[in-house]
Parts: C-alpha cells; sequence; structure tokens
C-alpha cells in the first residue's frame, strides 16, 4: 500500500487497487464462516431430539462434542478473521495519511492556514474511519449475506411454512430501515463538513485581525450545530435498532405460536423450534451487521471523495 500521487475516483476502487490480495484472502475466510452457520443449527436440533426420544446419552454426548469442535473451529477462524481485516484497515490508515501528509509537503509556496486545516483533520480523524472501512469493504458483505442466505435456506429446507412466516415478519424492517438511513446519512456528511471548518477556523483564528469574543462566537456556533447533528443521528440510528429488535421478536413469537400448534397436532418436533429460534438470533446480527456496514459505506465514501480531492490537488510551485 505504498503513497501514490493520484488516488482512484471510488472509495471501492481504492481498496480493491491498493489490498486486493488481502481482500481475496478475507473472501475466503469469510465464505467459510457463513457455511460453518448451519452446523450448529442442525446439532442443536439433533441433540434436543436425541435427548427427547432416544434417551442414548452417549449418542447426545457425541452430538455435544461434535457442536463444541464446531463452534471452536468456526471462532478460530473467525478470530484470525477479525485480525487479518484490523490489520488490512490500519495499513490503509496509514496510507492515507501518508499521502495527505506527503501532498502536503509538496504544495509549497506560502502557508495556507485552511489547507492545513483540512489537512489536519484528514490525517488526526477523517482516514481512520475511511480505513476501517476498507478492512471490511468487500468481506463484510459477503460474510453476512452469506450468513442469512445459507440460515434462511436451511430453515426453508427444514420447516417452508414457519421459515416463510418468519422471513415475511423479518422483512418489515424493509419498510423504515432504507427510509432512516438516508436519513442519517444526509446529517453524517454534512457533520463532516463542519467539522472541517472548524478544523479550519481553529488554525486561522489564530491569524491577525480576529479578537477573542469573535472567534469565541465561531467557535461555539459550529459546535453547537455539531451537537445538534449528532443528536439527530443518534434518535434515528436508536430509533432504527429498536424497531428492528422488535421486529425480530415478532418473528420469535410467530416461530413459538406456529410450532407451538404444530407441537401439539404432533406435526413437529421440538428440536426444530429450537433450531429456528436460534437461527433468527444467528441472522438478526448479521442484519444489523448488514444495516451498519451500509450506514458506514455512505458516511465512509462522503469522507473518501473528500480525501481524495484533497490529494489530488495539483502542488503549486
Amino acid at each position: 500500500m505504498s503513497a501514490a500521487h493520484a488516488m482512484p475516483r471510488s472509495l471501492f476502487a481504492y481498496a480493491w487497487t491498493t489490498t486486493r490480495r488481502h481482500q481475496l484472502a478475507l473472501g475466503a475466510m469469510a465464505i467459510a464462516i457463513f457455511l460453518l452457520t448451519m452446523g450448529p443449527l442442525e446439532l442443536q436440533r439433533r441433540i434436543v431430539n436425541s435427548a427427547l426420544h432416544s434417551g442414548e446419552i452417549a449418542r447426545v454426548a457425541w452430538l455435544c462434542a461434535a457442536y463444541a469442535a464446531l463452534v471452536l473451529g468456526a471462532g478460530g477462524i473467525k478470530l484470525l478473521f477479525n485480525v487479518y481485516r484490523g490489520w488490512l484497515a490500519e495499513g490503509t490508515v496509514r496510507d492515507l495519511r501518508r499521502r495527505v501528509y506527503t501532498h502536503g509537503i509538496a504544495r509549497g509556496g506560502a502557508p495556507d492556514l485552511d489547507a492545513e486545516g483540512v489537512d489536519l483533520s484528514i490525517i488526526l480523524a477523517e482516514a481512520e474511519p475511511v480505513g476501517g472501512f476498507v478492512g471490511m469493504s468487500f468481506s463484510e458483505p459477503l460474510m453476512q449475506i452469506g450468513t442469512l442466505v445459507t440460515v434462511f435456506g436451511y430453515m426453508i429446507a427444514l420447516q417452508p411454512s414457519i421459515a416463510l412466516l418468519s422471513i415475511a415478519l423479518f422483512s418489515v424492517q424493509v419498510l423504515f430501515i432504507p427510509r432512516l438511513q438516508r436519513m442519517i446519512n444526509r446529517r453524517a456528511a454534512e457533520r463532516i463538513q463542519v467539522m472541517r471548518a472548524l478544523s479550519g477556523s481553529m488554525i486561522d483564528d489564530l491569524g491577525p485581525g480576529r479578537t477573542p469574543a469573535t472567534r469565541q462566537d465561531a467557535f461555539h456556533v459550529r459546535v453547537d450545530h455539531v451537537f445538534a447533528l449528532n443528536m439527530e443521528i443518534f434518535w434515528r440510528k436508536y430509533v432504527m435498532n429498536f424497531l428492528m429488535n422488535l421486529t425480530h421478536h415478532l418473528g420469535i413469537i410467530g416461530v413459538l405460536l406456529v410450532g407451538g400448534w404444530l407441537i401439539v397436532e404432533d406435526r413437529l418436533e421440538v428440536g426444530t423450534v429450537v433450531a429456528f429460534i436460534t437461527g433468527l438470533k444467528q441472522v438478526n446480527d448479521p442484519w444489523g451487521d448488514l444495516v451498519n456496514y451500509l450506514r458506514e459505506m455512505a458516511v465512509s465514501q462522503v469522507k473518501y471523495g473528500m480525501i481524495a480531492a484533497v490529494v489530488d490537488q495539483p502542488a503549486r510551485a
């Protein structure tokens, strides 16, 4: 990840150009992780059914041992996956900071306080979230979408009627997530602009002609603006989390209601209901992670575009 003079036009082009070999390796690990999610569901179903019907403690013990081995293996892969992704993110942050610093040196000429304030904002604050996103840019959606498809596919194969009910209740989130997410993205982009203006003004205020009272008033206005934007983002983000959690529990209620009725009718095993409840929990976290990914993608694309615009400015003679 060497610091080149020109930056790719998009965030994903930059991620692929500078880290493609690592992204492919992370993608392979992500596939292994989501394929392993189906194993614990099936083993839970078999353990419960074996305990209730066969009464063979040896069989239950072997299934529990297999469950432990599978969880240990998947956990080990995920540990390496997260460390690898963190290393890639930090390497990208370092690369972005080097690019901005090198461009600042090459700019030459008389000191430009506004430009130096922007450089400082990028190096200290903006490079880190962009680098963090690059670390997960390709592997995160692959792993989370793969987990959703794998778990829902298993549930449909196991009991289509309950699976379709769960998917229908789960899909209610499509009605409110995109709208709330767009509102969050707009305010996050506005916050970036305000923070840059704040960094530039703090350096510019050190120059002549600005009284302490004037500097303080301008500072307070910008800080209050950032505070208001952050509160709007918090409200929308946590309302969205509340609604997502509510629909998740509605799905569990649906499984318990229909599954309980089928058990009473002797048309379903208890282990299947257990597997469904665990499966809904396993898709709730990936879905939330995918929503967070889309949120971070929107913000990181804005930040990357602003960083690229600074680095690609021609140096003055």
